[in-house]
């Protein structure tokens, strides 16, 4: 694509979703500043239609702001956390010619069966089951056209709407939330990565029973396709409905901990997507993680501060605590402002800390999360707002995430004694050795550069 069709692509975009982004800075900048009552839960399911229509990394950054604590208003947070990742599928005209530019005019040859109907589609591409030659069954993710100026489109309009909201309400400064959002949305772009870094999660979780990963085929992959193994499995959500025994919930959730954990205290990578329509469940029980895009590498020091925060939380040890904020690059941390990011420390490392088998929450209130989260906000801007570094933004997210999913899930675990295994013996410079040997072992290119963001 030369850049006259990106730019036209990127303005065509930028067109389509300035009204919905424009519109939030109207309404909040109205009501703040002037005093003009809007109705902002209005504002905010409207805003959720539009990105619902919307196929691209937009709808994917919407559900990840919902998640982080005062990145948007309540209102509109509440709204966009009910996105689901499934947009209408493309049609086959547009799948034969996004395979030929992938493969080759003689692409459909190279398969013993292709299906012309998308088993999923979401923000960015869409997934079609075939078959190999071989009689290998196999899942083929092919990207939408024009996604790298969709998302440089979608990421102007994102840097509008926190700027705006930053200048109403600057408890929490987003410039390196923004920053770390982009690096990550353009790797997702790259479907080669995302097979390298599928490789990586075989590797790191090959020894973790119930967890199944894709194996990626490489002579059928490109930058934008990426061709895997197909995994029999049925959405967690749908099995949900189905009211599951105790005992499968629980399993389902124990082996989706060590499935997020076990890469993250041994190897210093997270996955930080964890939303339901990432993994399913298998008939036997067992889970299958998917989507390798959004995947974060820690160096060791940001893995050895998140358990000191936690012994910290646990032994009551401000020292301790402040040490970590620090070793995370929390700049400014005052008593007051520590005390105040304790309070989501506590509610994060609680069930962490206590010796039984539990709910990961057990207040009755659906709102609790976020009821904490407000108090948090109203600390933080009270004692001059902070500056959270760009590497807390996908772990928190992950925390958050799949607590959500394990409530979901009503488990009941010894979530406390999970972690003591996963953290046993825990090493800086054992998991800088393990992680350099994964991820050459699984050819993970470096970092994106985050110069354009």
């Amino acid at each position: 694509m030369d850049d006259r069709s990106s730019l036209f692509g990127e303005i065509r975009r930028f067109a389509r979703t300035s009204g919905a982004v424009g519109g939030i800075a109207a309404r909040v900048v109205g009501e703040r500043a002037f005093g003009i009552k809007t109705n902002r839960a209005d504002h905010a399911e409207d805003l959720k239609v539009i990105l619902g229509g919307l196929k691209g990394p937009l709808m994917k950054v919407a559900q990840f702001l919902s998640t982080v604590p005062d990145a948007l208003p309540a209102e509109y947070a509440a709204e966009l956390s009910q996105l689901q990742a499934n947009a209408p599928a493309m049609g086959w005209a547009f799948v034969r010619r996004r395979m030929q530019s992938e493969l080759g005019p003689d692409w459909e040859s190279r398969f013993a069966s292709f299906s012309r109907e998308a088993a999923a589609a979401a923000s960015l591409g869409q997934v079609h089951r075939a078959t190999l030659p071989d009689g290998a069954d196999v899942a083929c993710k092919l990207q939408y056209p024009d996604m790298a100026s969709t998302v440089d489109a979608d990421l102007r309009q994102l840097k509008l709407a926190m700027a705006v909201y930053h200048r109403m309400d600057g408890a929490i400064q987003h410039d390196e939330i923004y920053v770390e959002l982009a690096e990550r949305l353009r790797e997702e772009l790259d479907y080669e990565r995302e097979a390298a870094q599928m490789r990586l999660y075989g590797l790191m979780l090959k020894d973790v029973k119930d967890v199944h990963v894709p194996v990626p085929i490489a002579a059928f992959s490109t930058r934008r396709l990426l061709t895997m193994t197909w995994l029999d499995g049925r959405s967690l959500l749908r099995r949900l409905e189905e009211n599951p025994p105790q005992a499968e919930r629980n399993r389902i959730a124990e082996a989706l901990f060590r499935a997020w954990y076990v890469p993250f205290y041994r190897y210093g990578v997270i996955h930080g997507d964890p939303h339901l329509g990432n993994y399913q469940v298998r008939p036997d029980g067992s889970v299958n993680l998917l989507d390798f895009g959004a995947i974060r590498v820690f160096e060791a020091r940001f893995v050895r501060g998140v358990i000191d925060l936690y012994e910290a939380v646990r032994d009551n040890n401000e020292a301790q605590a402040e040490h970590a904020y620090r070793s995370w690059g929390f700049a400014d941390i005052t008593r007051e402002k520590m005390e105040v990011l304790n309070e989501w420390a506590r509610f994060l490392y609680e069930p962490l800390t206590q010796d039984r088998v539990r709910r990961i929450t057990e207040s009755d209130d659906p709102q609790f999360g976020r009821t904490v989260a407000e108090r948090v906000h109203a600390g933080l801007k009270r004692t001059g707002g902070v500056r959270p570094p760009r590497e807390f933004v996908l772990m928190d997210r992950s925390a958050i995430g799949l607590g959500s999913v394990f409530l979901r899930l009503k488990a009941e675990l010894n979530w406390s004694r999970l972690f003591q295994e996963m953290i046993a013996d825990f090493d800086t410079e054992a998991l800088a050795a393990r992680q350099a040997a994964a991820l050459a072992e699984a050819q993970v290119p470096a970092a994106a550069s985050a110069a354009a963001a």
